[in-house]
Parts: structure tokens; C-alpha cells; sequence
């Protein structure tokens, strides 16, 4: 028989986007408010055989499935729309694919509580996730640059709708990407601070670097040739020299990087895309 689960839950989970941060932090709370509390407790509430099963998915060494999710909902006391989020928070963590973890952050993203809590982790993500918010930040560094959503889209390569624009802006703005000069009021670029959790960082990381390759293939049939530089190199090197190469590869980026910083007239974005992946198994490898 199932014991009844506590009826107060002392964290929230919406306050969370790692839903092994929030067991940690439940466990740690549950720990100082109840002395009986413990793994082998937890596994009780939750109808579990492993009394250790709950310390086994903190540390990241066991996962949550489709058996074992109800009954961690049970004994958390979470219901309804937290039991949901709650999913969607392990779905984000254990997806095997972006466009699964796509669906999940987007619900994530959607509940209103979330947003309240932590808008800055849905915001950065929409940032990164749409290849025209790096690029019409970039494009505010233009002395002819205009704060029109139409001219705004029509200057962007492909061309983005004026409503796209317009919504990239506002958000640009509010994140202190783009901010007001004191004197001219005219729009520039700006210099914030943002951070965000491992989660959403890195799945709108891989959704931007993917953008950027499809606007690299695509280069490929619209921008004329004098004006891009593709180019490909397939060799066969030890771990040491693939090393080396990556090492030379961030150094080279850097370089490239103060150089463009140096450039107080630029008139063109442009995108730089460097991969450096193998095309084999290592040595050992089965």
C-alpha cells in the first residue's frame, strides 16, 4: 500500500529547469522540515522497490520513465498543471531528440508561472532559436540603420516578414541587446549581462548553430560566390593534432572576433560558421 503524499510542497517546481536541481533542492528541503525523511522514506511514498532510487536520478546516474514518473508525481504532491510541467522538465533533460526537447521547452516556455519566474531563460532561448535576432542586433551597427520592421526584414538575407521583425526588436530591447542612446535616441547595439540554465542554453545553442548551417547551404544557390568563402578540408590526424587543430581554430576565432569588434563602419552581416567533427570511430572503438 501507497502512503499518502505530503500535502505541502515547501519548493516550487515551476521555479525550475532542471528537474534534478528541483529533486535536489525537495530533498534537501524535506530533509530540514522532517526528520523521518529520507531516500528509502521517499521510495515508500512513491511505491518504489529501489530505496535508493531517488539518489540514483539526483545524480544523474538513473533516468525517469514512463512507470516511474507517476509515482515520483505521487510523492512529490504534485497535480495538474505542476505534475505536467514537471514532465515536460524531464522530457527537456532525457529527449533523445532537439525537436522532442524543441516541444518540451516550448510548454515550458507557454505556462505563465514559468514565465513569472524565470522569463529570461524563454526569452534567451527565443533568442538564439531564430537565426534574424543575432542578425538584426548585428544590423543595428549600420549608420543607415532604420527602426522600421519593413525596412528592418527587407535588409535581412532571406527577407523576414515586417512582424517577425517587429517582435525581434521588442525582444532585443528587453533583453538589453539593443538599447537607446541617451543622447541621439537612436537604437545601438548594447552590452548586457545574461545568463541562463545549462538547458535552455545549450538546446537554443544547438538550434542556432543549425539555423546558421541551413543559411550556409542555402549561400550556397543565393549569395554570389565573390561575396562568400565555403571551403572544406577532409584529413585523417591523431587525437593529439585534432586537438591542436581546435585549440588553433578558437585562437583563429578570437583573432577574428577583435578584428570585426575593431570595425566602427561595417555595412554588411555577415555569418562565420567554423565545424571541426569526425567522420570515423576512434581507434578502439566499437
Amino acid at each position: 500500500m501507497v502512503a499518502s503524499a505530503p500535502s505541502l510542497v515547501a519548493v516550487q517546481v515551476f521555479d525550475f529547469l532542471d528537474y534534478r536541481a528541483f529533486l535536489r533542492a525537495y530533498y534537501a528541503t524535506e530533509k530540514t522540515r522532517r526528520a523521518a525523511f529520507s531516500h528509502r522514506f521517499f521510495a515508500r511514498q512513491a511505491g518504489l522497490r529501489s530505496p535508493n532510487f531517488l539518489k540514483l536520478v539526483m545524480d544523474g546516474e538513473r533516468n525517469l520513465g514512463s512507470e516511474t514518473l507517476p509515482k515520483f508525481c505521487h510523492a512529490l504532491g504534485l497535480i495538474g498543471d505542476a505534475a505536467a510541467f514537471f514532465a515536460d522538465l524531464v522530457t527537456l533533460d532525457q529527449a533523445e531528440s532537439i525537436e522532442a526537447k524543441n516541444r518540451a521547452f516550448e510548454r515550458i516556455s507557454a505556462c505563465r508561472r514559468f514565465r513569472e519566474a524565470r522569463r529570461i531563460d524563454g526569452d534567451l532561448f527565443t533568442y538564439l532559436s531564430h537565426w534574424y535576432y543575432p542578425a538584426l542586433r548585428e544590423l543595428a551597427a549600420r549608420e543607415d540603420f532604420q527602426e522600421n520592421p519593413k525596412w528592418i526584414g527587407a535588409q535581412l538575407r532571406p527577407k523576414i516578414s515586417a512582424n517577425e521583425a517587429a517582435k525581434a526588436l521588442s525582444l532585443l530591447l528587453s533583453l538589453g541587446l539593443l538599447v537607446r542612446d541617451e543622447t541621439t535616441g537612436t537604437i545601438v547595439r548594447g552590452e548586457p549581462t545574461l545568463t541562463t540554465e545549462h538547458q535552455a542554453l545549450s538546446l537554443a545553442t544547438a538550434n542556432f548553430h543549425r539555423q546558421m548551417l541551413e543559411r550556409a547551404a542555402a549561400s550556397i544557390e543565393t549569395v554570389p560566390r565573390d561575396l562568400r568563402d565555403l571551403a572544406a578540408l577532409t584529413v585523417c590526424v591523431s587525437a593529439t593534432t585534432a586537438a591542436v587543430v581546435k585549440e588553433r581554430i578558437h585562437k583563429f576565432r578570437e583573432e577574428l572576433t577583435q578584428l570585426c569588434d575593431k570595425d566602427e563602419k561595417g555595412t554588411t552581416v555577415y555569418q562565420l560558421n567554423i565545424q571541426w567533427f569526425p567522420l570515423s570511430a576512434h581507434v578502439g572503438d566499437e
